[in-house]
Order: C-alpha cells, then sequence, then structure tokens
C-alpha cells in the first residue's frame, strides 16, 4: 500500500466507528457531519477491500477484517499522538502502548512477574513484550537500533548511548534434596568440593570457569560437575531427590525451593555478588510513556 496516498484520518475515522458503532456518533466524535463520515466510511471500505462495518438492528457491526485491523491501528494512532504532544501529561492508567524488553533468564523469573503484577495493576492498556537475551553483544544493538526498549539482567554490556540502572544485587546460595539437607546438617568446604554439582550452562558446559571455579582454584581445589543442564529451572528439578547439589542465585532458587523439594543453604565460600542492571537508550527519556515505564521498572528492583 502506498502511504503518500493514503489520508490517515480515514485512521481516525476508523478508530471512533469501531468504538462508537453508529456512524452519526462517530461522526460528532471527531468533528464530522453524517454525510461526510459516511463518506469516510465508504473510502475505509476501499482502502481495506472489504464491508468493515455491517449495518445490523443492534448497530454497526464490525467484521473480522475491522477487528483484525482494531488494535494495531489503535496502537499507530496513540504512538502517533504521543510524538505530535511530548509534553503532554502521561496517564498509565488510560495509556495504550506496546513495550519490548529483552531479558536474561533471571530477569525472566525474578523481575519480569513482578514488573507484569504492577503493571496488569497500574498501567493495563500497556502490552508488554518479552525477548530472550541469547547473546548480550546483539541485544545491546538491538536496544541501540530501538528494536527494544530495555535489557535486564547481569553482565550486560553496554555503550555512551545507553543508560545503565542498577536495580539491585544479588549472591549466591546452595541448594540440596530437602531430606539430606535435614540430616546432613550445614554445608561444608569440603561437602561442598566432595558433593557432585549440578550447573546450568547456557553454553553447554564448555568448560569456562564460574565465580565458584575461581574461588576454589584459589585454594588449589576443584568441583566435580556431574550434570550439565541447558535451563535454570531445571536445576532444582535435577538436584531433588539426588545427592546433586548446585549454587544459583538467591532469588531464583527461592522461587523453585518450595515445589521441586529443595533446601536452600549458605554457600561454603565467600563468593562476591553480583548486580542486576536496567539498560535503556538515552532517547527514552525524551518519552513520557518510557520514562515512566523505566521507573517503574526501578521500582519493581527497589520491591526485590
Amino acid at each position: 500500500m502506498n502511504l503518500a496516498a493514503v489520508d490517515l484520518n480515514l485512521l481516525v475515522a476508523f478508530e471512533a466507528l469501531m468504538e462508537e458503532r453508529n456512524v452519526t456518533r462517530a461522526g460528532q466524535r471527531i468533528g464530522l457531519a453524517q454525510p461526510s463520515m459516511s463518506s469516510a466510511l465508504t473510502r475505509l471500505r476501499a482502502l481495506f477491500d472489504d464491508e468493515l462495518f455491517i449495518r445490523t438492528a443492534a448497530g454497526m457491526q464490525p467484521t473480522a477484517r475491522a477487528l483484525a485491523l482494531a488494535q494495531p491501528i489503535g496502537e499507530a494512532l496513540a504512538q502517533i499522538r504521543t510524538t505530535l504532544a511530548p509534553d503532554a501529561a502521561f496517564d498509565p492508567a488510560t495509556a495504550r502502548r506496546r513495550v519490548t524488553i529483552a531479558v536474561t533468564d533471571y530477569g525472566d523469573l525474578v523481575v519480569v512477574p513482578a514488573l507484569v503484577a504492577l503493571l496488569r495493576q497500574e498501567a493495563p492498556g500497556i502490552d508488554l513484550v518479552v525477548r530472550p537475551i541469547a547473546d548480550p553483544a546483539s541485544s545491546l544493538a538491538a536496544l541501540e537500533r530501538g528494536d527494544v526498549d530495555a535489557l535486564i539482567g547481569g553482565h550486560l554490556p553496554g555503550s555512551a548511548r545507553i543508560v545503565r540502572q542498577r536495580l539491585f544485587d544479588e549472591d549466591f546460595i546452595c541448594i540440596r534434596d530437602k531430606a539430606r539437607a535435614a540430616t546432613g546438617g550445614p554445608l561444608t568446604a569440603d561437602d561442598y568440593v566432595g558433593l557432585p554439582h549440578a550447573l546450568f550452562s547456557a553454553a553447554g558446559g564448555d568448560g569456562s570457569p564460574g565465580v565458584v571455579d575461581s574461588l576454589l582454584a584459589m585454594e588449589g581445589r576443584k568441583r566435580r560437575v556431574a550434570v550439565t543442564l541447558a535451563h535454570v529451572v531445571a536445576v532444582p528439578f535435577a538436584v531433588a531427590g539426588t545427592d546433586l547439589v548446585a549454587t544459583m542465585a538467591r532469588r531464583v532458587a527461592g522461587r523453585f525451593a518450595e515445589i521441586a523439594g529443595v533446601a536452600l543453604m549458605p554457600l561454603p565460600y565467600d563468593a562476591p555478588p553480583f548486580a542486576i542492571d536496567l539498560l535503556y537508550s538515552r532517547r527514552a527519556t525524551a518519552d513520557p510513556a518510557l520514562a515512566w515505564f523505566m521507573a517503574t521498572i526501578e521500582r519493581v528492583g527497589r520491591a526485590l
């Protein structure tokens, strides 16, 4: 479709018809007389090659094509209104917007559920799309291009064009089968090295040392990784009912302790915490909706 030949005011007429389901009321809503509104409907039908609205005893009923067009047209018009009136106050309770973020597994399990709960309560018209961060460098490039609005996770690369906001610090904890933990007492450093380990590795166990492995190496010690898993959520379920031990981020482990049947135990090594960060483009600060969204993520981080 050639946009140069499209009167974008027709989309405003479509939105009014979709919401009013009456030609006269739709015209009154956008300041058009009934004949002009009827003419707009005729042009809309020609534009989309569909009846769009069918006259019935209950009013103008949208066709399947009109229903499919309603959301994308509504979102496009909302974006245009925001762009043309950047200083207008942003009202999250009534705003309609789609926001796309990319997250690590950690962000998906810990930050996103709390964010979704807050959005549903305070901004139900905002649609959230969550993508995985498979490759941090590629995700950073997507953020700089504007393909995503924010990144959430740990150990993420940044750039001069990107704002980095620390949400909170996370530390490590051990998990063991609940029954074995109840009879075995606290984990000692010797226990930790002597027990077989379950490990999550997105790289498939490429042999790269983790934080704990570096600490052990300083003492001339090494742990045995008996099971390497591709998904972090699989770790507690692999540990449950076995002699395995695993080292996990505290907040992730806490989410699965009860349902997986594992116990949380202190790590017998002083591993440094790591930061969970929010990254977004400096352009977002000029967009009231995105500025509110980033502040909301920061609120979520403070509560976690």
